[in-house]
């Protein structure tokens, strides 16, 4: 039997259940306190019904005009993290010599960096324009600022958007230190053993090596020449931009406030970036390898909406309509938010869960996952 292994959350505890896909799905993760029982009482539906309900989704969010460009958001939202870029620039050059001043500019450069990453996530999703060079060129120019391998980046994600929280398919579950079921826990060795032993304890301060694993992750990418795009370009930009980066910092700060302010921005940008794209899929029902479902219900059930408002669309760059998303990749980010109620609606009809919670119950469902998975590595043998 094909099955999702799920956690399903109650108030006070956890629990790992395993939902048959004979019946399609039942509750995901967190959707509703209590065990998951209703899986097996929902009648089996076939594909071609399934399809034809995406493509009326579809058909309703075209017809509200969300999937059209959005030129003018971008007119703005482009200049004014080049403006972020510029500014920690200047500050580093006119105060180099003013250390609390250059850390609390390591601190905004990391906020920075991460909203690069949005912009490129967004160029890469072909969001932003209509030709996909264009969308290429904000791409690679993303790449030259942060030292991300575009070309890298891109393929690991568009597997993750095919197979979310897939085993051995979705890369963002696939990681040396961290464990997304029982079964991939027991089968660690040496220090991700370790780690996924105490991955609840761990997660959040291993985030602090985020930023790294995407540089190395890509600069190892490189080294094997897979699918490389721009095979010339990517190298020559992602080394100038590093060059770039290093020499500035060293040349106006010296070597020790230099290695400081690059300790300081790696690793609270490696925070904030994985703690805002953490609550969109960990703690949410994983699927094994061979488990075969629609698209529509693959990307609900194994997404997470965090509660929007001012502050937390700001910070997680409007993403924490991670089902939205998930539905439609091409959505300009700006409309993520309006396609919410319609699709909520959608889905109420469908009688397919959608869930949707806060912040910080976001992240105590991640952790309680974390932790319950790694459970049998913390067993004495007896």
């Amino acid at each position: 039997m094909r099955a999702i292994v799920a956690a399903g959350a109650c108030q006070d505890s956890w629990e790992i259940n395993t939902i048959s896909t004979e019946n399609i799905i039942g509750s995901a993760v967190g959707i509703v306190p209590g065990t998951i029982t209703e899986a097996d009482s929902v009648e089996p539906i076939i594909k071609r019904e399934r399809d034809r309900d995406y493509l009326e989704l579809k058909r309703r969010i075209t017809q509200a005009g969300l999937l059209n460009r959005q030129y003018g958001y971008y007119a703005w939202k482009i200049p004014s993290v080049v403006a972020m870029v510029a500014t920690s620039v200047a500050v580093l050059v006119i105060f180099s010599g003013t250390v609390w001043i250059q850390m609390l500019t390591a601190v905004f450069l990391a906020l920075t960096f991460t909203n690069l990453g949005f912009l490129g996530h967004d160029s890469g999703h072909r969001q932003i324009f209509k030709k996909p060079k264009y969308n290429d060129w904000v791409l690679l120019a993303v790449g030259f600022m942060t030292g991300m391998t575009p070309s890298w980046w891109q393929d690991k994600h568009n597997t993750h958007h095919r197979a979310p929280n897939q085993m051995e398919i979705d890369g963002d579950i696939e990681v040396v230190l961290f464990a997304f079921s029982q079964e991939q826990a027991m089968g660690m060795k040496g220090i991700g053993r370790f780690t996924a032993r105490y991955q609840a304890f761990c997660f959040y301060p291993l985030l602090t090596l985020t930023s790294l694993s995407l540089l190395f992750g890509g600069i190892a990418y490189q080294i094997r020449k897979e699918r490389m795009r721009y095979p010339v370009m990517e190298p020559v930009l992602v080394v100038a931009g590093l060059a770039a980066y290093l020499t500035l910092i060293f040349f106006f700060l010296g070597p020790w406030y230099g290695a400081a302010f690059i300790a300081v921005h790696r690793a609270l940008g490696g925070v904030y970036m994985g703690s805002v794209f953490a609550p969109n899929h960990k703690g949410m029902p994983m699927l094994d390898k061979d488990t075969e479902l629609d698209f529509l219900h693959q990307q609900v059930l194994t997404a997470r909406d965090v509660k929007g408002s001012p502050l937390a669309d700001f910070w997680y760059g409007g993403l924490n309509y991670q089902v939205e998303h998930h539905l439609f990749p091409n959505m300009p980010r700006n409309n993520l938010k309006k396609s919410q109620p319609i699709i909520q609606s959608f889905l109420k009809e469908k009688g397919i869960p959608y869930y949707e919670t806060g912040v910080w119950q976001s992240h105590k469902e991640i952790l309680g996952f974390l932790h319950e998975v790694s459970a049998p590595l913390r067993q004495k043998k007896s």
